[in-house]
């Protein structure tokens, strides 16, 4: 049976090749996934936009969760679900990696709208998509809000909160950054939120937030959590900023969202070759990007590293919870 999945931090995970030959280097994605889990995180995520599965085969996605689920167990955090990246352009290929990633051990998908034939996909066509999908997925449904992979395609709350209708679809991840939109999905679903209490005659549905530099936000409008890149680098900060607002210690929270937003702009200006290089300079692993994305050059990786260093310094002064 798929885990329940929870409020709090999930780390959607880089993934990590041998650079020589662009095979994936399994021991070192596990061994990431067990460095965030014990920094908090509530949940992973793999094969998502963080983890280059647009790269990788059916079979490597596969692989992918897998190692992940393994190392996770392993290391006595199999309490911890997995949320699967299983995007695809039809119904029929979605279905197909909803189906491998619960052989894989994966406990929740993550779904982006069709978009390759954006012309094709009006409101009533992304409905039915994700309703046609949700129908036979063996795994709950997690919405995928991110407009800047699907061609601009940006789901309303209106359709949100009409799929939010559906017995298998659980939750959204609001990669828009749209703070008002979160709040009107979370007023009408009433979310699992460790801040606002869901009503107790509702299943459980999740609003995380997509972007780390509104994590507070999200909280206090109701949202569930966060599943952010940032916490691939800075998941301590992220946990941090999370619990601050469940404690109600909001000014302390605010200070340190602060901070987090100016260094995860950082980040995001660089994407995939910043995040791998930050984690080669200060952890010994990362590597590069699958080609055909290059890596960051010798400089702009020095001078990355250099621009974020009083963040790092601030996360490697907090403690791990796990």
């Amino acid at each position: 049976m798929p885990k329940p999945l929870v409020t709090g931090i999930f780390a959607p995970t880089q993934v990590f090749f041998y650079q020589a030959t662009e095979d994936l280097d399994t021991e070192t994605i596990g061994r990431h996934a067990v460095r965030l889990a014990k920094a908090g995180m509530a949940g992973i995520t793999t094969n998502g936009s963080n983890g280059e599965a647009v790269y990788l085969s059916r079979d490597e996605r596969a692989t992918v969760t897998r190692t992940t689920r393994q190392a996770l167990d392993a290391a006595g955090f199999s309490h911890i679900p997995i949320m699967v990246g299983a995007s695809e352009q039809s119904v029929r290929g979605t279905l197909d990696l909803c189906r491998d990633a619960a052989v894989a051990g994966g406990d929740a998908v993550l779904l982006m709208a069709p978009s390759f034939f954006k012309w094709a996909m009006d409101t009533a066509a992304i409905e039915r998509y994700y309703k046609e999908v949700a129908n036979a997925s063996p795994l709950p449904i997690v919405l995928y809000n991110y407009p800047g992979a699907v061609a601009g395609i940006d789901l309303d709350s209106e359709l949100m909160e009409r799929l939010a209708a559906h017995p298998n679809i659980v939750g959204v991840k609001f990669t828009c950054g749209n703070v008002g939109k979160l709040a009107r999905v979370a007023q009408t679903t009433s979310p699992v939120s460790d801040i606002m209490p869901a009503a107790a005659d509702t299943a459980p549905f999740f609003a995380y937030a997509g972007i780390a530099d509104f994590i507070l936000p999200s909280a206090i409008v109701g949202g569930s959590g966060a599943i952010v890149g940032a916490a691939n680098v800075f998941p301590r900060a992220c946990v941090r900023v999370y619990k601050l607002a469940v404690d109600g210690k909001y000014e302390d929270a605010r200070k340190m969202q602060q901070q987090l937003a100016r260094a995860d702009w950082s980040l995001t200006k660089r994407a995939i070759p910043g995040f791998k290089a930050i984690l080669q300079h200060f952890h010994g692993y990362g590597g590069v990007p699958r080609q055909p994305m290059a890596a960051l050059t010798g400089k702009d990786a020095a001078d990355l590293c250099d621009e974020i260093k009083w963040m790092m310094d601030i996360e490697l002064a907090l403690l791990d919870v796990a």
